[in-house]
């Protein structure tokens, strides 16, 4: 059976409004990853800039599954970010941009004591891959 374009529109106007509302996730991160009070504010910057690589994934028109997914990994990584700035106070001086630049390359992300199997590391390094890749196109890098 063949699909009208109406249906087209229509599926992909649905995707869209999934993808959006997965977006709202973000809100909760800066507190989530917060180890104290003062993790919030640097949290919050590091949301914005997520925030804005999320958007470009959904503007790709990536199913909302594979957006989740790379959400789920962005998450974890900026958890890490913050644990990392608790280690190491001076970088909390350091710009967000700055920090996830400096936490991806083109071979992935991080070490992350949370990731249990092969394909999670790979699912969490091919987001950061794709973060760095996308961080390295922003104008004001």
């Amino acid at each position: 059976m063949a699909r009208s374009k109406d249906s087209g529109k229509e599926g992909a106007a649905t995707r869209m409004k999934k993808s959006l509302l997965l977006l709202a996730r973000l809100t909760d991160w800066p507190e989530s990853w917060a180890i104290d009070d003062e993790d919030v504010p640097k949290g919050e910057e590091l949301a914005a800039v997520l925030r804005e690589f999320a958007q470009s994934l959904v503007e790709d028109g990536l199913a909302p599954s594979t957006i989740s997914r790379h959400l789920s990994n962005l998450w974890l990584l900026g958890g890490e970010i913050i644990a990392e700035i608790n280690f190491d106070p001076p970088l909390r001086r350091k710009k967000a941009a700055a920090l996830l630049a400096d936490a991806v390359d083109e071979t992935g992300g991080p070490y992350s004591r949370h990731l249990d199997t092969e394909a999670e590391m790979r699912s969490f390094d091919a987001t950061c891959k794709k973060l760095h890749k996308y961080l390295r196109a922003r104008p004001d890098r």
